[in-house]
């Protein structure tokens, strides 16, 4: 019955949220390639193979056993003008019971940023993530210098939360981030923003 199961869309005013599929891959090779630079001085360094249509196939085996499974929510960002893929937004590492929590991960395309295509994603998946998967809180961590992250986090209502030391390593280097929270039921009002 796993296979019957409607898988996840979310829409917004311009774009749909789904699942990555096979099909994908020379989009999403290509978007990662044309990004680069762009991209990898706020990621984890890129394995040898990272743009492979093999790594890429079991990108999308794991992100439909997450969803099926609902430890992460993996979607692509789909302009649906053209089809075009922008980016990609995942809610991972789902905890259910007493936490209700998960953590908000997302990238987007040199050509796509700044058009607010991040925030529209990021307040649909807030809002599919407290709505429909019943969560409480979604947590965020980025670079402290990733200014248009941290602005794109803010304006979407999440709060800052403090530094966390040595967090993730990025491109090689064990690196701090700051957290971000956005509460279901939030009525900490504005917070002061942390060291940039």
């Amino acid at each position: 019955m796993l296979g019957l199961r409607r898988r996840v869309r979310i829409e917004t005013e311009r774009m749909t949220l789904r699942l990555p599929a096979h099909a994908d891959w020379h989009d999403w090779s290509g978007l990662r390639s044309a990004s680069t630079g762009f991209l990898k001085p706020w990621e984890p360094l890129w394995s040898q193979d990272h743009l492979s249509r093999r790594a890429f196939t079991n990108r999308v085996y794991w992100a439909q056993r997450a969803e099926a499974q609902g430890t992460a929510l993996p979607l692509m960002l789909i302009r649906r003008d053209d089809q075009a893929l922008l980016g990609a937004i995942t809610l991972d590492n789902i905890r259910r019971g007493p936490a209700q929590t998960g953590t908000l991960g997302y990238w987007i395309g040199a050509a796509h940023a700044r058009q607010g295509y991040m925030r529209e994603a990021i307040l649909a998946v807030v809002h599919h993530a407290f709505n429909r998967m019943d969560l409480s809180r979604i947590e965020a961590a980025c670079l402290p210098e990733n200014a248009a992250s941290r602005g794109v986090l803010e304006k979407c209502g999440f709060k800052y939360e403090g530094v966390a030391q040595s967090y993730l390593q990025i491109n090689g280097r064990w690196r701090n981030h700051v957290l971000y929270s956005n509460l279901r039921t939030d009525r900490r009002g504005r917070t002061d923003v942390g060291p940039a």
